[in-house]
């Protein structure tokens, strides 16, 4: 996405992190701040609230549709299990790829989340330096490399 002979903007990418940690709230923004994509990124802390967030209620009645969630799986309130399978199973937003982003390397979890259809799982390294590289690596794959679908709102 270099220079544009048209003068059109680039497109914005919408991000939805799905993230109780802070730190990792944290370090998500500044790899994506780094990066050559142009992104906003919007957080929501627990599975209600990304729900009402892709839903557009409680308070998000302004929320733009992501292109792309980063989902992690263990969530207060409701869980990024059960979130995964309110999204997938639901036409208006199932289209979204959703990359789980979480600390679990455990094998029954990968195999659940893609059961419920999970465009991709990544395990969060615990090195702060290999987390950045992680989530550029994301960026660069799901944001450079990927045709998204059409965003709807």
């Amino acid at each position: 996405m270099s220079d544009n002979p048209h003068g059109t903007e680039r497109k914005l990418v919408e991000i939805l992190l799905v993230e109780d940690n802070p730190g990792d709230v944290r370090l998500t923004r500044e790899a994506l701040k780094e990066t050559k994509v142009l992104n906003r990124l919007n957080v929501v802390s627990d599975g209600i609230e990304a729900m009402a967030y892709l839903r557009k209620e409680d308070g998000f009645a302004d929320a733009v549709a992501p292109d792309l969630i980063l989902l992690d799986l263990n969530l207060p309130r409701k869980d990024g299990r059960e979130v995964l399978e309110d999204i997938k199973s639901d036409p208006a937003l199932r289209h979204i790829p959703v990359v789980i982003l979480t600390v679990s390397q455990a094998e029954q979890d990968i195999m659940k989340t893609y059961d419920l259809h999970a465009n991709c799982y990544i395990t969060k390294p615990i090195n702060l330096d290999q987390f950045v590289e992680v989530v550029k690596a994301i960026e660069d794959f799901w944001l450079t490399i990927v045709k998204l679908p059409p965003r709807n709102g």
